[in-house]
């Protein structure tokens, strides 16, 4: 199999690795596959093709006259996604996309992929989380229906500490980095607790940076399920993570976004109790601590397994427009 991956940042860089992990570990012909990368920059070529041994092009159209190609990631800006994509289905390639934040382009795609057969998959990184499993698993076992309370957050400048955080998607009104997050968080929620019946938000910008976006959120949720929880994501809090609490009678959990901090309470032992659900799992150096690549690689194979029909994928373009849709309305 051809892969190629567009967009050689962080995330490009990522989907190589995770790639190579894949090839080295699932491949049945590793001779059989090869990953290509695409990028406008000449800097990330460089190093890429100096870092993973691969063939480097500077466009899409410049790759297909030298090589034939079987699927592409897509990991460049959220803007440029559906036009990327809507070239890479015409030259007749399936598609794994990295999260979007608009939806331009979905109908015609979603048309597109199904005219060439082609499969058109989305990432929804914490659906592959083990500790989301666990989550969604004990809810549906105690029919939850209590409360939960979760924020996550990290000060803007800090995502990436290399560039300005104007100078890429994050900075944008249309791709801000608190949309991000509800991009990011939002699937899960929904897929864990289920879909939103009714919501009520409060934002505001409370920070001195150069943004013309509302910089925290707080988002009340009633979910059909009857779970009702606090939402809360800001690009303010200069301690970057996650925490989540959730309870009813007789059930109370918590996770502060990494593999060893999910806790459920224990009725004989009237304590909370770790719980254990990896064991072992991969942490990038340089990463903040709840980035576990395991999700990343996780929803790649994902991605080749609908690709050579042996699974369905856990999300869809479909439902994300439904999300996308309501952090409109959040924004609102």
């Amino acid at each position: 199999m051809q892969i190629i991956v567009i967009g050689l940042g962080s995330m490009g860089k990522r989907r190589i690795r995770l790639l190579n992990q894949y090839i080295d570990q699932k491949a049945e012909n590793q001779e059989a596959w090869k990953i290509i990368g695409i990028d406008s920059q000449k800097g990330r070529r460089q190093e890429c093709q100096e870092s993973f041994g691969i063939d480097v092009f500077s466009s899409l159209e410049e790759a297909l006259n030298c090589t034939e190609l079987d699927c592409a990631v897509v990991s460049s800006s959220p803007m440029s996604h559906a036009d990327i994509t809507s070239a890479c289905l015409e030259a007749n390639l399936h598609v794994f996309s990295e999260i979007n934040l608009i939806d331009k382009g979905y109908e015609d795609n979603l048309k597109l992929a199904r005219e060439k057969n082609k499969t058109l998959f989305l990432s929804a990184m914490f659906i592959y989380r083990k500790e989301i499993e666990y989550i969604k698993k004990r809810i549906r076992d105690i029919s939850f229906a209590g409360m939960y309370h979760y924020h996550v957050g990290q000060y803007l400048p800090d995502w990436h500490p290399w560039e300005s955080y104007k100078d890429y998607f994050i900075g944008h009104k249309e791709t801000n980095g608190c949309r991000e997050i509800l991009a990011v968080e939002l699937p899960w929620l929904i897929d864990t607790f289920g879909a939103v019946k009714s919501f009520y938000s409060s934002h505001k910008k409370v920070t001195n940076l150069d943004i013309d976006y509302d910089d925290c959120y707080q988002i009340f949720l009633e979910h059909e399920s009857g779970a009702t929880g606090c939402l809360m994501v800001d690009v303010v809090t200069p301690k970057v993570g996650r925490r989540l609490e959730m309870w009813q009678e007789h059930f109370c959990l918590s996770w502060e976004g990494t593999p060893d901090t999910l806790c459920e309470y224990d009725k004989g032992m009237k304590k909370m109790i770790p719980i254990s659900v990896y064991d072992s799992y991969e942490h990038k150096e340089g990463y903040n601590h709840s980035i576990v690549e395991d999700a990343y690689y996780e929803e790649l194979v994902n991605f080749i397994e609908v690709i050579n029909g042996k699974n369905t994928p856990r999300y869809s373009f479909e439902q994300d427009k439904k999300i996308l849709r309501l952090i409109d309305n959040i924004e609102k």
